[in-house]
């Protein structure tokens, strides 16, 4: 009897630690679940990339697929952007629900005629007759020590063009939800992922890990609440924000933090919302600051009732406006850091 009763109580132990490891989960392994769910649910969607297949991925996002779906839904492409890209954005015409998979956002570059002139216009220049379900992701913005050519930020690039969805995941949740929710979009979507963010690991809800869960695309999230400064970014930047906002805690400053996770749809009433209620505005972004998400967000502030709620200027915190340097110091210099978050709000309250 003792013993069964141990033995209870080890199995119970044990259901309890997995419990807690499933509480817990990677942006890489929200991504792939996400795919392998959505592939599972509907028959037209398929991933197709450079090692996307048998080599699970560069970076392992499609890890274990290939063995779970076979040669047609996990397809490895030659090394041609261009002409993979038109591949998925012919088969979306056709009605398939491709996942195009770029190594990097940079490679992107050599297929932006597809993403832009074939897959962003075309809905439109048919009169809503073609649709075009197509989600183009990898990693976008600066990784580490891949120089000037590999490090670029692509988020105002593409939230520039109209009939393009941009959508950038920050968490597990953002990751998982919004993938989930581009794969289902009858638009072209631009999903930028980040390849720091990968190995992280975020708090998940059993919300989270059904197979049903999606994120509504053009809905910003309130990562934390406060009352004296809203700081508004997405993607990386909001690891930056949330650390910013812990140390300003520490002075009595009370930081609310925005992640925008939709650039195009932007959710604007978000930050009208919090600005009316902080009356300050810091914007965070890890991309160049001339015509940058941060631009548009002042911008449109400026032209709305939010700019008579603000009691300072909205300051902007980018990346520097050059070319990614390769040498190690040179990058961590370009790029922006929770310390100039942190400066910018203090400027913003007038914080010796």
């Amino acid at each position: 009897m003792a013993l069964r009763k141990c033995g209870n109580l080890f199995v119970a132990g044990l259901a309890g630690q997995s419990s807690r490891a499933a509480s817990t989960m990677t942006v890489r392994d929200a991504l792939n679940q996400a795919m392998d769910e959505e592939i599972r649910r509907d028959d037209r969607v398929f991933l197709l990339g450079e090692e996307v297949a048998q080599y699970d991925g560069a970076y392992k996002i499609s890890k274990g697929l290939w063995k779970k779906h076979g040669d047609k839904r996990i397809i490895d492409t030659p090394i041609t952007e261009m002409g993979f890209a038109g591949i998925a954005v012919g088969a979306a015409f056709a009605g398939l629900r491709p996942i195009c998979e770029f190594m990097t956002f940079n490679f992107s570059m050599q297929a932006i005629d597809q993403i832009i002139n074939s897959a962003a216009k075309t809905y439109y220049m048919s009169a809503g007759r073609v649709p075009v379900p197509i989600v183009f992701r990898g990693p976008n913005g600066a990784a580490a020590g891949v120089a000037a050519q590999h490090s670029q930020d692509y988020s105002a690039w593409y939230a520039h063009c109209p009939g393009l969805k941009v959508l950038t995941p920050y968490s597990a949740e953002d990751a998982k939800g919004l993938l989930k929710a581009a794969i289902r979009d009858d638009n072209p979507v631009v999903f930028l992922e980040n390849e720091i963010l990968y190995g992280q690991s975020f708090p998940v809800s059993d919300e989270v890990l059904s197979d049903d869960f999606v994120v509504p695309i053009g809905k910003a999230k309130i990562e934390r609440s406060g009352d004296h400064v809203t700081i508004v970014s997405y993607s990386r930047g909001v690891e930056f924000a949330l650390e910013a906002a812990k140390q300003l805690e520490s002075i009595g400053v009370s930081a609310e933090v925005i992640n925008l996770r939709s650039l195009r749809p932007f959710d604007f009433e978000s930050i009208r919302q919090s600005v009316h209620k902080t009356h300050h505005l810091v914007s965070v972004e890890t991309g160049w600051p001339f015509a940058g998400i941060g631009a548009e967000i002042a911008a449109q502030v400026m032209e709305s009732d939010v700019f008579d709620q603000l009691d300072a200027p909205l300051l902007r915190v980018t990346g520097v406006d050059v070319p990614m340097p390769y040498a190690h110091s040179l990058e961590q210099a370009a790029l922006p850091t929770t310390e100039h978050v942190v400066k910018a709000v203090k400027k913003s309250l007038n914080i010796q």
